[in-house]
């Protein structure tokens, strides 16, 4: 008869850690929810193809959002980047002119202000650098600071060749809080040819939406 019961009482005991443990998983799940809800809506926003400045006729391709550090920055910024998680768009068009646009997320205003400096730093110092190549010649502008949330700096380089090719890029710096942005463009041409007006109009739309 004892034996009886003590196993009756394990058995309940087993029930009710069961149930239990249903019970703290089911709240832990709740609870989760809203907080990876809130988490998926604070993730920044990425520029749409018909908020870049506009080629000619040529009409945008706008690529999925992927990890990492697009390859046209990675020469010029890919060490600044490398303690980082970052995710890209990519964008192109059917004629000369493509675009990206890097959205790094941080841990504290103070380390994205930090890490802005240096990316604007980085930059420069990398298009007024003399190339290895002495067929090419690189030429910088540097286009100013944006007044939009904690601010953005926009920067030029234009790229000429002894063949007579020639490439001009922006490319501009931006944060809101902790996260930072960068926004790319390039096309086939000089200064002359470089859209900066809708540049600029563009990096101030990509700063407005990070959140």
């Amino acid at each position: 008869m004892l034996k009886r019961i003590r196993a009756s009482a394990l058995t309940v005991l087993a029930l009710t850690a069961a149930t239990l443990g249903t019970t703290l998983s089911v709240q832990a799940d709740a609870e989760a929810a809203p907080n990876s809800a809130v988490a998926k809506a604070k993730a920044p926003a990425f520029l749409a193809s018909s908020e870049l400045p506009r080629y000619l006729n040529s009409t945008w391709t706008t690529g999925k959002i992927t990890d990492g550090v697009p390859e046209e920055l990675q020469f010029c910024l890919g060490d600044a980047l490398l303690a980082y998680d970052s995710r890209y768009r990519e964008y192109r068009t059917d004629l000369e002119a493509s675009a990206r646009q890097l959205t790094i997320v941080v841990g504290s205003d103070a380390k994205a202000a930090a890490l802005a400096k240096r990316l604007n730093k980085d930059f420069r110092s990398c298009a007024e650098r003399e190339p290895s190549d002495p067929d090419i010649v690189n030429t910088y502008r540097d286009f100013g600071t944006l007044s939009v949330e904690e601010g953005a700096h926009v920067h030029g380089v234009q790229t000429t060749t002894s063949w007579g090719s020639m490439d001009v890029g922006l490319l501009s710096v931006g944060r809101d809080g902790r996260t930072v942005t960068v926004v790319d463009w390039g096309q086939m041409g000089d200064f002359g040819d470089a859209p900066v007006k809708a540049f600029k109009k563009t990096t101030v739309t990509a700063v407005n939406k990070l959140h």
